[in-house]
């Protein structure tokens, strides 16, 4: 009998380990179905979910040059197409509203920038004035940083008690 990728096959349990379990095709053709490919769920131990002695459905979805046969229990498990697609798409974000935080009156709060409120920029500034602005806002930062931090090592200068 030969073995193909896609093919259905049932087996028998023939043993567990830590990472899987090895599965008794016929014929003497022996395939291992990982862990991850056991059950849709998270699987902590595969003895939780089969015994030696099982017979399974499995799938053949990998079969190397050396012989080795990679087999999925999950998915032999054929699913209901309209239960993975439940919600109704969402509208892109621009077309939502307030949906940048640019977009909304007085700006909002940008996680990229650090939580702090977002201050549209007039785009009239040069380019010198953008970098001696992003200079003096690094420069506040780095020193309240060095503020709370060096006080709390003991690092340069710090005062001991």
């Amino acid at each position: 009998m030969s073995i193909e990728v896609g093919t259905k096959l049932e087996g028998k349990v023939t043993g567990i380990t830590h990472f899987g379990a090895f599965v008794d095709l016929s014929g003497g053709v022996t395939g291992l179905v990982h862990i991850s490919e056991i059950a849709d769920n998270y699987v902590k131990d595969v003895n939780d979910h089969l015994k030696i002695g099982d017979v399974v459905t499995v799938k053949v979805i990998n079969v190397d040059k050396d012989g080795k046969i990679g087999l999925s229990i999950k998915q032999a498990v054929d699913k209901p197409v309209e239960a993975t697609n439940t919600r109704p798409p969402r509208a892109p974000r621009s077309d939502r509203p307030g949906g940048r935080d640019g977009d909304r009156p007085g700006g909002g709060f940008n996680r990229d920038r650090g939580g702090r409120p977002f201050k549209p920029q007039p785009n009239k500034a040069s380019f010198e004035d953008k970098v001696s602005r992003f200079l003096k806002d690094s420069e506040e930062r780095i020193s309240s940083l060095k503020k709370n931090t060096e006080g709390k090592r003991g690092g340069r200068g710090a005062k001991r008690m």
